[in-house]
């Protein structure tokens, strides 16, 4: 069934699915049976969605890519009965950089207590700033005037600032991943960046072993310790409990350490989630079982769960394509490069699928609707 979501009911969860060729807004009272909206932005490309529920209303933000009008980001305060961007882009390269954003990879609004900043991550690698709730952004110039971006190189879908982390104790302190380069990490509000990759592997490198140039597919901050964070790196799960300084691998446990998704609970301490691939050059579940993994203990041990998933499976999730969302049991949710979306209301033990015969799914967001 399709139709325009209900923006004036506050007891849904809201379900943004960003493809290859527009955005779906999926809706549902319980989070079993779901709503599925007509396509809006149809045929641009949807890298990067935020849903923001913050100051007691919803946003939903998105990255639009069109090969015509070239990447922006359009906002909608009623579920996408309407949208607005500004008429000169939302992000745009100040003159003398020399530079021209080819695509938003990352949304991220900050904490509730931090209103109306949201931050994004595009390519080529820069990080922006917004003060007037994804609106309109601003440069991050110390990570652009960085020393090392001349050496940042590009992963198999382009140059991405693709993680963007932020302390909920320390406005100051921010984390960042990029593809390639690795974990940055600033503790001046973005005045300065400095590399915090010790311990993470970049075997594809003559030293594998070096202060920057990992390739970190994807990092997440824990609900309870803000220096505890996780990352899925282009073959390795690893851990860090120093805000970054050094890090372990947790991948024991698992069928593989390649991937692309990392996400943490949003309460409850040491919980995580990846869903594992094969390998670099074999991009598809191991042994064709599309599976979420779930550690409750920071990493020490995980659980397999693929009930409710179609078998065999050889769809490969992207880094955004999967979210968890901030309802008592917290809701899971994927979706594959062959387009379908999964959701899971108990934590990620079972699935039912919400949309099959998509798009190439590129993100995914969930929120429980702003009352």
């Amino acid at each position: 069934m399709t139709e325009l979501p209900d923006a004036g009911n506050p007891n849904q969860t809201v379900l943004a699915i960003g493809t290859k060729k527009g955005l779906w807004l999926a809706t549902s009272t319980d989070r079993t049976s779901w709503t599925l909206s007509e396509p809006h932005f149809l045929m641009n490309e949807i890298p990067s969605i935020a849903i923001d529920t913050r100051a007691g209303r919803t946003r939903v933000l998105v990255g639009v890519r069109s090969e015509h009008w070239g990447p922006t980001v359009a906002h909608s305060d009623d579920l996408g009965a309407t949208w607005q961007e500004p008429d000169s882009g939302a992000i745009r390269f100040p003159a003398g950089t020399d530079a021209a954003l080819a695509r938003v990879w990352q949304l991220q609004p900050d904490t509730a207590d931090r209103p109306g900043v949201v931050w994004a991550g595009c390519e080529p690698i820069s990080v922006w700033k917004s003060i007037d709730g994804g609106e309109h952004f601003e440069l991050n110039r110390g990570l652009w005037d960085h020393p090392h971006r001349s050496e940042w190189g590009e992963g198999y879908g382009g140059a991405a600032a693709h993680s963007i982390a932020v302390d909920p104790l320390d406005e100051n302190t921010v984390h960042i991943a990029m593809s390639t380069g690795g974990v940055y990490r600033s503790t001046d509000g973005g005045t300065s960046w400095e590399p915090r990759n010790s311990g993470i592997s970049a075997y594809f490198l003559p030293d594998p072993d070096p202060e920057f140039g990992q390739c970190v597919h994807k990092l997440a901050r824990d609900a309870v310790d803000p220096n505890r964070l996780y990352a899925q790196n282009h073959h390795g799960v690893y851990r860090s409990d120093d805000a970054g300084d050094t890090w372990e691998s947790i991948a024991d446990g698992l069928p593989a350490d390649f991937g692309f998704v990392m996400l943490t609970h949003p309460r409850e301490g040491g919980t995580a989630w990846v869903i594992p691939l094969k390998a670099d050059g074999e991009r598809i579940p191991p042994g064709g079982t599309l599976a979420v993994h779930r550690t409750r203990d920071a990493g020490k041990s995980w659980t397999q769960s693929e009930a409710g998933l179609p078998a065999p499976d050889f769809n490969s999730v992207l880094r955004d394509a999967a979210a968890v969302d901030t309802a008592e049991p917290v809701g899971v949710y994927f979706g594959t490069r062959g387009g379908s979306v999964y959701a899971s209301s108990d934590e990620g033990a079972t699935f039912a699928t919400v949309a099959a015969n998509l798009p190439d799914v590129l993100c995914v967001r969930a929120a429980v609707l702003a009352s």
